[in-house]
């Protein structure tokens, strides 16, 4: 069932887990979330980003989540989520498609101008009743990517603590993504989670924190993210390389097959056993 992502955020504040929103493109995709959330009768969110809207288009993207919620999660809640939006008229758009929540993402801007930029945002948003994520501090790396040249000082990149009660303040966000270590894309070994830094945010404001760029991150880092505050895990690139990789196997051992649905059910058998295993990880399971 599709719920407002109020009703999932505010269960997990409350107990103490993180919940998994994880990135979709298609119809298979889609089908291995939710069934993965049936599966171990989780919570979760399933969201879109401006280049999936540009791929599949924002009405046959939503109607294929929503169809599918209504249908196969007939008691689990999912909610629909904005990634990454950084163009307004694409915020307003999913808002008045039914999203109950969007991600303004202007933190590569200067402090200010992210401020101005996402308030407008969050304005637009509460408007339509939905919630509205903000982001402070960049986080490095593109999803899909398995290789990236990490900075010398990135600490910089970073959240800082310092400015954040004025940004929460300034913005009226719901949720706020940060930067403590994670990247965007698949780097198994090179993150890490800034469990000092993660803890003065926690301490300085109360609103539910985001963790971009979980892929590949490890069990203990996770464990620490949420212990310090974190409500709610990105997962993007994990999906696409399982996926992908299931596809080019299938797809040599069924050289002579032309039908798609037995060369890309695989793939959303694949899609469903990631998203499992991070719903584990992430302590929601048995919480819908």
């Amino acid at each position: 069932m599709l719920v407002h992502i109020k009703t999932l955020v505010s269960k997990a504040q409350r107990q103490g887990y993180a919940l998994g929103a994880f990135n979709t493109a298609n119809l298979e995709i889609t089908q291995g979330i939710v069934r993965a959330a049936v599966a171990r009768r989780s919570p979760v969110i399933v969201q879109v980003s401006e280049a999936t809207i540009k791929y599949a288009g924002l009405k046959p993207i939503t109607h294929i989540v929503e169809t599918i919620a209504k249908n196969e999660a007939v008691d689990i809640p999912v909610a629909l989520h904005l990634d990454h939006g950084r163009d307004f008229h694409t915020i307003a758009e999913c808002l008045h498609a039914g999203f109950s929540s969007i991600h303004i993402d202007a933190s590569e801007l200067p402090l200010d101008e992210n401020i101005a930029v996402t308030r407008q945002s969050v304005d637009y948003a509460h408007r339509f009743g939905a919630w509205a994520q903000g982001e402070l501090g960049s986080i490095l790396g593109k999803e899909g990517l398995v290789k990236v040249d990490i900075p010398d000082d990135p600490d910089r990149y970073m959240t800082d603590p310092s400015v954040v009660r004025r940004y929460v303040a300034a913005t009226r966000v719901d949720t706020l993504a940060v930067s403590v270590g994670t990247m965007h894309g698949f780097y198994r070994g090179k993150e890490h989670v800034d469990r000092r830094r993660l803890a003065a945010i926690s301490r300085l404001v109360r609103k539910p924190l985001v963790l971009h760029g979980g892929s590949g991150l490890s069990r203990s880092s996770i464990r620490t993210a949420v212990r310090y505050g974190i409500r709610i895990i990105n997962i993007d690139t994990e999906l696409r390389m399982a996926f992908t990789e299931t596809l080019r196997r299938n797809l040599r051992r069924k050289l002579t097959s032309y039908d798609p649905r037995k060369i890309l059910g695989p793939s959303t058998d694949a899609i469903q056993r990631v998203v499992e295993s991070k719903l584990a990880m992430f302590g929601s399971v048995g919480r819908a």
